[in-house]
């Protein structure tokens, strides 16, 4: 994400009038008032996605409304999914009042007056509602409801909108347009299932989805040695048929998907200085590889060099070499 505001960037006495610009133009506009407090602390981030906007911001308390006639001057007609990541928030809209508490999901909307007060952060993503393949009147049934997001569908939506706002990739248009459609799929997915109304996901969506669910259930598994194919297909009630001809769909067979994963954290935990004394075969076997030997031979593979070279170039031998391990430019 690209930082777009920043409190300290701007005397005492501005930083609260530039916000409320930032926000009108990353968001959509509505009017502050700071709570128990003169000044005002806080930065903004965002992520254009093609037709999703995904941000992440931070703050000190404040009251915001989106009223009537800030509605009429300007209404981008969107949909917003909110994870709230610290602090307490609390928003009236449709009706509705949600009391949220960290880790819970918020859907709202550009086209309804709404009046929230807040304090600490949140990530977002902004998508039109015309893309949303759900009948309005079972959406508006969401509006302004806490969700719950830190198990099934909604534990998967939260997941990689934490993983928006940290990552610091830079991504391509073909990336931004692919993380756009996930977007999309894992908000559709998240709202028809609390909805129970998974039969009105169209069948390509709902594919990707059971994609997100799997990578995902094997992620919390790579260190389980005795992981199987029938396994994951058991526990997602697909066959063990059906299971291989979707990752055959997205271009990569189980097999080298799982290694793949497990070989990338192994790199990790190798790169990381806090973990210079914890021994290798103990990392490998931490992510699944039951065989130094094997371990061996894979990661030399894959990076060219042994892991103890590796972690040697990684943690030891300053910049230039924590980039030439990395395989990045300083």
């Amino acid at each position: 994400m690209e930082k777009v505001y920043d409190s300290k960037d701007f005397p005492a006495r501005d930083a609260f009038p530039a916000w409320e610009k930032a926000t009108a133009d990353a968001v959509m506009p509505t009017s502050f008032k700071l709570i128990d407090t003169d000044v005002f602390r806080g930065w903004l981030s965002t992520m254009p996605l093609g037709a999703v906007q995904a941000s992440a911001m931070s703050y000190s308390s404040y009251r915001t409304q989106r009223t009537p006639k800030l509605i009429r001057a300007s209404d981008p007609e969107v949909l917003g999914i909110s994870v709230t990541h610290s602090g307490p928030h609390v928003i009236e809209q449709n009706r509705n009042r949600a009391a949220l508490r960290p880790g819970e999901l918020l859907l709202f909307e550009s086209s309804r007056p709404f009046d929230a007060y807040a304090d600490g952060g949140n990530i977002l993503i902004l998508f039109p509602r015309a893309l949303l393949p759900l009948p309005t009147r079972h959406i508006n049934q969401l509006i302004c409801r806490a969700l719950p997001g830190d198990q099934g569908i909604g534990r998967l939506l939260t997941n990689f909108l934490t993983h928006l706002a940290e990552d610091s990739t830079s991504y391509t248009p073909r990336d931004a347009a692919r993380l756009s459609t996930v977007a999309l799929d894992l908000a559709t997915a998240t709202l028809a299932h609390f909805l129970d109304r998974e039969g009105d996901i169209p069948t390509d969506s709902r594919q990707r989805v059971l994609y997100a669910r799997i990578t995902s259930f094997i992620e919390r598994h790579l260190g389980d040695t005795a992981l199987t194919a029938c396994e994951i297909a058991a526990a997602h009630h697909i066959s063990v048929r059906s299971l291989h001809r979707l990752f055959h769909q997205h271009g990569v067979t189980l097999r080298s998907w799982i290694r793949g994963q497990r070989l990338e954290r192994c790199r990790r935990d190798l790169a990381d200085p806090l973990k210079r004394h914890v021994p290798i075969g103990a990392i490998a076997a931490r992510w699944g590889f039951s065989h130094h030997a094997d371990f061996t031979r894979a990661f030399r593979a894959l990076h060219g060099i042994a892991p103890s070279t590796y972690r040697r170039l990684a943690t030891g031998a300053g910049d230039g070499a924590q980039c030439k391990a990395s395989g990045t430019h300083c």
